[in-house]
């Protein structure tokens, strides 16, 4: 990790990305920043050992949670894989599905070891390893949860070609939907009076209230070692309409930018009109799939351009008024002189 990325930094440059989840992107970036001085610190001194802190994130499909931590691994140039934890819990031979996760990272660092081992997991999904009544811990969530408990806090692992690969500094980052966390947080949070100045005093009952304890996950299903592992826990929330909005159009790899870039490409302006990401955005609330849904949406409406635009090189302008209507396409003077 660059040692000029303080957390503001981080927060800054994940802001490109990455739009609203402000809450979760300074917790992020804290305990980003947080790991890599333990880092530091464990090699300068010998007499003090700082343990890492791994993190949960909690948040609707399609809030932000595997792209949060994609850009954050792209910031800090660092390897990063993804894995599936309901794949996990699907399979009788745990270890090599980890094995394989770590084999994985080893390969985004392009084999080198040193590199891998400060690399970052995103384990998704984790809400789905609660035990289900009637399953045997064999083949049970709770299995898998133990299974990832030893590479998460700190342990060699030994890859098929023979290498061991030490987790102890992969940073482990979690998440999932947790479904029904709000009605625990209902029944075990009681706040209700703060001793504050008046402007203050409902920020922090907010605040307080959204916070997850340890005890709510163990009442949700995970268990006590498997939660104890994640301190740092942060919450990602459903986003609204303008935010969907913004997502379509505001980040440096935003999808309306990439399509303006490639018609660009062959001397073709793109326009669409502000109402279509409003109708795009209520579409993708409908879908209940938040921004993942965003690109299907888009790539669906470019269809008929993206099929025309290559047979026609005389298209100079494509207008999109509406979701729902036939794009308006503007040729080149010279030729619409000649088709006159």
């Amino acid at each position: 990790m660059p040692a000029q990325l303080k957390p503001s930094e981080i927060v800054r440059r994940l802001n490109e990305h990455v739009i609203g989840q402000e809450d979760a992107k300074r917790t992020l970036a804290v305990a980003v920043y947080a790991h890599f001085r333990r880092m530091t610190a464990n090699a300068a001194v010998d007499s003090v050992e700082l343990t890492k802190s791994n993190i949960l994130l909690i948040g609707p499909t399609g809030t932000g949670k595997t792209l949060l931590c994609e850009t954050l691994a792209r910031i800090l140039d660092l390897p990063f894989v993804t894995a599936d934890a309901t794949s996990l819990a699907q399979t009788q031979y745990v270890g090599d599905e980890i094995e394989a996760i770590l084999h994985r990272l080893v390969d985004r660092a392009n084999g080198d070891l040193a590199r891998a081992q400060r690399g970052i997991v995103f384990v998704d999904e984790v809400d789905k390893l609660k035990a289900i009544g009637g399953q045997s811990r064999a083949t049970s969530g709770e299995s898998v949860q133990h299974a990832l408990l030893k590479i998460m806090e700190g342990a060699p692992v030994k890859l098929k070609d023979g290498r061991l690969i030490d987790t102890t500094q992969i940073l482990f980052i979690c998440g999932g939907a947790f479904v029904g966390l709000d009605h625990i947080l209902t029944k075990t949070h009681t706040f209700g009076f703060i001793s504050t100045a008046a402007g203050d005093d409902q920020k922090i009952l907010e605040r307080l209230n959204a916070r997850v304890k340890p005890t709510d996950l163990l009442e949700f299903g995970l268990i006590p070692e498997f939660a104890g592992r994640l301190p740092v826990v942060t919450r990602l929330h459903e986003l609204s309409e303008e935010l969907l909005v913004r997502i379509l159009t505001e980040p440096k790899n935003a999808i309306y930018r990439q399509f303006r870039a490639m018609l660009a490409a062959d001397g073709v302006e793109l326009v669409v009109e502000p109402a279509v990401f409003h109708q795009m955005a209520e579409l993708a609330i409908e879908y209940k799939a938040g921004a993942r849904s965003l690109r299907g949406i888009f790539e669906e409406m470019m269809t008929d351009v993206m099929y025309a635009v290559p047979d026609h090189p005389e298209i100079r302008r494509v207008v999109i008024r509406s979701l729902f209507e036939p794009a308006e396409i503007g040729r080149a003077a010279e030729s619409a002189a000649k088709n006159t």
